[in-house]
């Protein structure tokens, strides 16, 4: 029996469980790209609207680090797809990040593969079959985007440059997770380093945007792998070497994955699990220690991250009034008030992204719950004289409380480096408090998530498709032409665009009384539901 044996099942497998969850996916993504782009052609019609528009984007630093350049002002193909290769690409990433770790170390983590393992089934064949399936996934998707986009009038050459660095991106970050799946031992840690990966590489894209400028990005772009599919430049010269980049990752991350899939046990982690001490017994024994004690080395890792993300965001914010390339620009931010305007808008939109991704965080935060309950580890302590809502509540208070640690950290950092560059403190406080002001809306996907966990468990990953939802209609909910109820259905529609213009404390306040409510309804529905056995 080789390594390999039993792939081809186990590809049948996965692709029999998600027979509805990929066409869904599938056709969300094709869907956003090609309606976008038939926007697009309506909205700017001749070459003088077009290069209009660029101009308003490129001359922008905070919606450069937000989106990317479009590299070509007079391409209708480069306008209509600048924000899909930065923001919509992120979320291709993360759906593929989900899929790998789903058929990867979430089997292991539930059993299932050690069932699977006592068959004939070879060692490497779950891993291989999650990547063929993630693979296969990606390409439908960049081959259905490309003719959408050649259906919708925009050049062939380009439609499928920009189809081709969308399946690449994704088959990346599934390389990430499949690399991350071996080193932890929890779906949950290997989904939360992979998602950091993809923040890391999304901020690198955005600062070297930021400091490089209209001849090409900074050195820090070249870093990212969201930063390659944008430097491939789909209508605006169609760079196929750059596609050289990502290939060569996915190779060197493919063997790197095996190889390390090679050196474990099955169930276990290239991160060795640690032996507790005695002294934390009595800690332990309380549901909130032992929350703690799961989830603070993921929390840990986040933090740093944040901390990095801080420090760069910053830096940048105190150069983007010297980053202004048109004169038409300058005079605009002169009339506005100064170049403080344009870093408040800069910190403005960059705290909106670090929302979506604390959002990430807090919602596998909370699957905590649904990992404990599934893998058969929660009976056991709720066979104990524990409350089923001080269980529940003790991984919803990490997720409120790590959420709340990591925006203050950010905030922190940033207006740090901020104050140290322009070398005055004057604006601390409304930095801090501009990142602070993202928190209820990142509340409500936790509590959301919970309320789901508590009333059908089977559908807890609800939360991730109602994150990626909400990011398409914040984004693209404007070129779709949805009505305004439609759009001011996402939470974040709803914050206040801090710093620079008035706190209104009304909306805040309804979404910290709704995520209220939402946790109430999951610990009710907790506390008179069946508890999964095994």
């Amino acid at each position: 029996m080789s390594e390999l044996t039993g792939t081809g099942q186990l590809t049948r497998l996965a692709l029999r469980r998600d027979r509805v969850l990929l066409p869904g996916w599938i056709a969300v993504f094709v869907f956003g790209v090609v309606s976008s782009s038939y926007a697009t052609v309506d909205l700017y019609p001749t070459e003088a609207s077009r290069v209009s528009a660029a101009s308003a984007v490129n001359d922008v630093p905070s919606i450069v680090a937000l989106y990317g350049r479009v590299w070509d002002p007079t391409s209708l193909g480069a306008l209509a797809t600048f924000k899909m290769s930065g923001v919509v690409a992120a979320l291709l990433a993360v759906f593929a990040t989900i899929l790998v770790v789903r058929h990867t170390r979430a089997e292991e983590e539930s059993g299932r593969l050690e069932m699977l393992g006592a068959t004939v089934v070879g060692r490497r064949a779950s891993l291989t079959a999650a990547l063929l399936l993630v693979f296969g996934t990606m390409l439908v998707v960049g081959g259905l985007t490309a003719i959408g986009q050649i259906a919708a009038g925009l050049p062939a050459s380009g439609s499928w440059a920009f189809g081709l660095s969308w399946t690449l991106t994704g088959m990346v970050f599934a390389c990430v997770a499949a690399v991350t799946a071996q080193l932890t031992i929890s779906a949950r840690s290997a989904n939360g380093l992979a998602l950091a990966f993809l923040a890391i590489a999304y901020i690198l894209r955005g600062v070297g945007d930021v400091r490089g400028g209209a001849g090409g990005p900074a050195f820090w772009s070249w870093l990212s792998p969201i930063g390659w599919g944008q430097q491939v430049r789909p209508y605006a010269g169609d760079r196929w070497w750059v596609f050289l980049l990502p290939a060569v990752f996915c190779v060197v991350a493919t063997w790197v994955a095996f190889r390390f899939a090679s050196r474990r046990d099955l169930a276990a982690g290239l991160f060795p699990d640690r032996v507790g001490r005695s002294t934390g017994s009595r800690w332990l024994a309380s549901p909130l220690g032992l929350a703690w004690r799961q989830q603070r080395g993921v929390l840990a890792a986040w933090a740093v991250g944040y901390v990095v993300l801080g420090y760069l965001l910053g830096t940048v914010a105190s150069d983007v009034g010297s980053l202004l390339d048109s004169e038409q620009a300058r005079e605009m931010i002169a009339k506005l008030g100064g170049t403080h305007v344009l870093t408040d808008a800069f910190f403005a939109a960059e705290f909106g992204i670090a929302a979506f991704i604390t959002t990430a965080y807090g919602i596998s935060a909370v699957m905590r719950l649904h990992t404990e309950e599934s893998s058969g580890r929660a009976e056991p302590i709720l066979s104990c004289p524990v409350p089923r809502t001080r269980w529940l509540a003790s991984h919803t208070l990490i997720a409120v409380v790590g959420t709340t640690v990591l925006t203050l950290l950010l905030g922190v950092t940033a207006a740090t480096a901020n104050a140290f560059q322009q070398g005055t403190s004057d604006r601390m406080g409304s930095i801090i408090g501009a990142a602070f002001v993202q928190l209820p809306a990142v509340w409500i996907f936790a509590a959301l998530t919970v309320a789901v966990f508590g009333v059908m468990p089977r559908f807890a990953l609800a939360g991730w498709a109602v994150l990626v939802g909400f990011v398409l209609v914040q984004e693209l909910g404007t070129l779709w032409n949805l009505p305004h109820w439609v759009l001011s259905t996402s939470p974040f529609d709803h914050t206040p665009s801090l710093p620079g213009s008035e706190m209104a404390w009304t909306p805040v306040g309804v979404m910290v009384l709704c995520s209220g409510c939402l946790v109430v309804i999951g610990a009710v529905a907790f506390r008179r539901r069946d508890i999964a056995t095994h």
